[in-house]
């Protein structure tokens, strides 16, 4: 949107009166209702010609409405060229296969090389002015070192649309999000549930802890053993880890509760490197060469926001972390 557009209605005289951000949203269905509030604030919308900057504000039917939407502005970060691994692309979104190592948004010490960098490069103009800012909608994260399957939206009406979709977690909607995960030992319980709060820790910021009370936010993970590393006298195990919420390092802190924390998790995992020690010198090799906590996002499905055509998509397990679950198949 390279000029501001206009758009004028007429309210049936029959309706009641209502809030003008709900007005607005049921009859531009494109643009979210934050960003139609902000269009409110900044005197871009008038009733009967004359400019409203409360959403809060009260239309009744007869009402005459005039919205102008200014250009989005240019994106911020800029945008760099890098090379992505792209699984699917349209007009309202793109699929992206993110490598480890890769972090997705700009942050303290993160300030380029990012994936919204990439994404702002490799989409140009074809990127909608979301939140009036030339920018791809984030409505999910993977952690910097963990590797798989990520969803962004190219304009508001996806970003609305898939939020809302990760938002429910899958509870009444199709979303799906299935995660590869090498933990230490086996779970006693093949197949199980980790429901548990979470919340930054106190001590250091970096980190995500179990918590009681009502200080943490709601988080379950349900886990299904797919594979015991090696068959005989297992040390380590390949799990599949299915998302009922999306929390910051979510899965990565729920195994670590239940005693089987992620090969590799320099964080929540610390306290097993002497089981390192166990691992023959080639299992230790691919350990040592993953670098990095064993998660892989090996699924996403989800209801396309435009066509609402169900798409599924499936990802192999890198070669770093497939080299480690070749070694840990081996008698040690």
């Amino acid at each position: 949107m390279n000029e501001a557009t206009r758009l004028e209605w007429h309210l049936d005289d029959t309706l009641g009166a209502e809030r003008l951000d709900r007005v607005l949203a049921r009859l531009q269905g494109d643009l979210s209702r934050s960003r139609l509030q902000a269009l409110i604030r900044d005197g871009q919308v008038a009733v009967d010609g004359v400019p409203v900057l409360d959403p809060n504000r009260k239309v009744a039917g007869g009402a005459r409405i005039a919205l102008t939407v200014p250009p989005a502005v240019p994106a911020e970060p800029a945008g760099e060229a890098m090379e992505l691994v792209i699984v699917y692309e349209d007009e309202d979104l793109i699929v992206i296969d993110k490598p480890p190592g890769l972090v997705v948004h700009p942050a303290a010490g993160h300030d380029s090389g990012t994936l919204v960098n990439a994404l702002i490069a490799h989409c140009g103009e074809s990127l909608s002015g979301i939140g009036g800012v030339k920018r791809p909608g984030i409505v999910h994260r993977l952690d910097k070192d963990t590797s798989g399957l990520l969803v962004v939206a190219k304009n508001d009406l996806a970003h609305q649309a898939l939020a809302a979709q990760f938002a429910d977690h899958g509870r009444t909607g199709p979303l799906e999000r299935s995660y590869l995960a090498i933990l230490w030992g086996v779970p006693e319980r093949r197949r199980g549930t980790v429901e548990a709060a979470l919340a930054r820790s106190t001590h250091n910021r970096e980190k995500i802890v179990v918590v009681g009370g009502e200080r943490g936010r709601y988080a379950i993970t349900h886990y299904e053993v797919a594979e015991n590393l090696p068959p005989a006298l297992p040390i380590a195990s390949l799990v599949r880890c299915e998302l009922e919420t999306g929390r910051t390092h979510q899965i990565r802190v729920h195994m670590a509760h239940i005693g089987h924390p992620l090969l590799g998790d320099a964080t929540y995992g610390s306290g097993f490197k002497t089981k390192a020690n166990r691992l023959g010198e080639p299992q230790r090799e691919a350990l040592t060469a993953l670098n990095r906590q064993a998660l892989h996002a090996a699924i996403l499905g989800f209801e396309h926001p435009r066509s609402g055509e169900f798409l599924r998509f499936e990802s192999d397990l890198p070669a770093d972390m497939a080299a480690l679950l070749l070694a840990l198949r081996q008698p040690i």
